[in-house]
């Protein structure tokens, strides 16, 4: 075939793919490419604004074409005309109705200016073939908003718009250079009505005054447009909190199909919410945190209700323009989770898994282990490992108050590989070790002769994992080790056959950076772990899981793109407690504090005793 009929057919068949494409684009195509749209609108937008420079060249011309550009607005304004443009962008990309809303009211208007004040025709006719591929894809724009922004919004515009309107009225008055009272408060108004939406208005006031005004206005508009513009596209934030019937019929998953993931009794946690396959055999824990739905482990259930299970979760997402994720899923769970959703997963680091049956205490490789258990045994510490259905009200409560007060931090961290409570009569088989030790005369002991606690969860029938370790930091530091020691030689009499420890982060860049012949780029992301160590443990958790020579089982974190992983990655701080981003009090407002509600099959534990009788509860020294 000639080279021109070559050409001419390649062009055809890219015609009739953009027209396919046009047609029946893929999902979140048309959500993305409008907020590219948008938002490369207002960055031209910003920048001819902020770089005068600009404003005689070709590209403030080519900027006056943008869709949404209106009237004098862009010229006046152009940096609030930008962020607007940006935060519309944001809604577009999520899919969010209320900026598609905004999007096919703005382009009208846009059309009309480009024609009365551009004279552009070109400009018209490109606002309205965007106003006509929105109107088209539509059903692209159905992400539920925040049902507090009802309230919230309008309440927020009113009142900054008469805030605002009150400081312009005492900056135009305190700049003007007319003698007092040549000016009505109708003038007054006017040019501040005017500033606000940067607009001139009628009033001079001389020399550089004038733009500074002006300048003090527009700001005022800008931030009372940009908090309503927020305040409504926000995403919506449910309130983290499982509901009794699902915790009810996560329980009943976790009997039948528990030894799956060691990590499904952390499911329970009930600032997690959780939504069930079509057959109710299956269910995806969950939490929304600044927009992302973190997933936490494996599916709940059967394996082959796990496609329902997500594809409810998926559909959720969808519905609230919430960008989806998984943390800490097995190799099994990365599977499905591709290949039911199409996104990408990345292994974040090794589950130490001990095998009871394999486990002892003697060969070389145990001896640093071995030596430091002896030493605080000869010291005089004893341990004890029971069920917490063996033990009393008055010891639980020790033990609970006695972890509280160890935690070393203002908050509870956990999320995917925590429970968050110890002791909750619904969670009876769950494991306590705890260390015993006299104090020594005259030192203070607040919690009698406990030293150390380790708490476990179930994991199926037959295993455990570590969901809690803490110990008095006076004490001696091996404690944790001989905890460990004995939860794993009382195990077989508890018929636990394997033990779940710590989760290691990136554990395998960290064993290979180490080894003989790793090369530069593995030792420099070893050394930025070991760096990144100092505050979040990552190294000490590695050689501490190391001890009890586990075996390894990989751990990944489920993603969209790349592009997602930083606000994915900021989120699960949060959930894990390694971030607080909350607002201060008196700006968040006043939170309810529900107390902890016990599973409602179970009879709860008695009332915590009073101090008297606490005391006594706790052996003499």
């Amino acid at each position: 075939m000639p080279a021109p009929r070559r050409a001419a057919e390649a062009v055809r068949r890219t015609g009739r793919a953009v027209l396919r494409a046009l047609r029946h684009p893929r999902p979140g195509a048309v959500p993305a490419w409008a907020a590219r749209a948008c938002a490369l609108a207002g960055l031209v937008v910003v920048v001819t604004g902020l770089l005068p420079a600009l404003r005689d060249s070709g590209v403030y011309e080519a900027a006056t074409l943008l869709p949404g550009t209106t009237g004098p607005f862009p010229a006046a304004l152009p940096p609030a005309a930008g962020v607007l443009l940006l935060v519309l962008a944001h809604g577009l990309k999520r899919g969010k109705r209320r900026a598609w809303r905004a999007a096919v009211a703005v382009l009208p208007l846009g059309a009309a200016g480009q024609l009365l004040h551009h004279d552009s025709a070109a400009g018209a006719v490109l606002a309205l073939a965007a106003l006509a591929l929105l109107l088209a894809h539509r059903r692209h724009f159905a992400a539920l908003p925040d049902p507090r922004t009802r309230r919230t919004a309008p309440a927020a515009l009113v009142l900054l718009a008469v805030a605002s309107l009150g400081l312009g009225l005492a900056v135009v008055a305190a700049h003007s250079a007319a003698p007092r009272g040549e000016h009505g408060l109708g003038d007054l108004l006017k040019h501040v009505v005017y500033g606000l939406v940067g607009v001139e208005g009628p009033l001079h006031h001389g020399g550089g005054t004038d733009t500074a005004v002006a300048s003090c206005l527009g700001a005022l508009g800008l931030l009372t447009a940009l908090t309503t513009a927020l305040l409504t596209l926000r995403t919506e934030r449910p309130a983290a909190r499982l509901a009794e019937d699902d915790e009810l019929r996560l329980r009943a998953l976790l009997e039948r199909h528990g030894e799956r993931d060691s990590l499904g009794h952390f499911a329970l946690r009930r600032d997690k919410a959780a939504v069930f396959s079509p057959s109710g055999k299956a269910a995806v824990s969950y939490r929304v945190v600044s927009g992302v739905m973190l997933a936490s482990g494996d599916p709940i259930g059967d394996i082959e209700a796990w496609p329902g299970a997500i594809e409810r979760f998926m559909a959720e997402a969808r519905a609230h323009a919430w960008t989806p994720a998984v943390m800490g899923c097995s190799l099994r769970g990365g599977e499905v989770w591709t290949r039911e959703t199409g996104l990408d997963a990345l292994e974040l680091g090794d589950e130490a898994v001990v095998d009871v049956a394999g486990f002892s205490l003697g060969g070389r490789a145990m001896r640093n282990v071995r030596q430091m258990v002896n030493r605080i045994e000869r010291g005089g510490c004893t341990t004890r490992v029971r069920r917490v259905r063996d033990l009393g009200p008055g010891e639980l409560d020790r033990i609970r108050r006695a972890a509280a007060d160890w935690r070393g931090t203002p908050n509870e961290r956990g999320f995917s590989m925590a429970l968050g409570r110890i002791g909750d009569p619904a969670d009876g088989d769950a494991v306590v070790a705890t260390a015993h030790q006299a104090p020594e005369p005259g030192a203070p002991a607040p919690y009698g002769d406990l030293k150390a606690v380790l708490h476990f969860v179930p994991w199926g029938g037959d295993g455990m994992s570590l969901e809690l370790m803490r110990r008095d930091r006076a004490a001696d530091p091996g404690l944790n080790e001989l905890l460990i020691v004995a939860a794993l030689k009382a195990a077989p009499a508890l018929g636990v056959s394997r033990v779940s420890l710590n989760f290691a982060m990136f554990r395998a860049a960290l064993a290979r950076g180490e080894r003989l012949g790793a090369g530069p780029v593995l030792r420099l992301w070893r050394g930025l772990l070991i760096f990144l160590s100092r505050w979040f443990q990552i190294e000490s958790l590695y050689k501490f899981n190391a001890k009890f020579r586990p075996g390894w089982e990989p751990r990944f974190v489920v993603f969209p793109g790349a592009l997602d992983l930083p606000r994915i990655a900021l989120a699960a701080m949060r959930a894990e407690g390694f971030l607080d981003l909350e607002l201060p009090r008196p700006l968040a407002g006043r939170r309810r504090r529900r107390p902890p509600r016990p599973c409602p099959h179970v009879v709860p534990l008695p009332e915590k005793p009073p101090a008297g009788a606490a005391r006594q509860a706790v052996p003499a020294a």
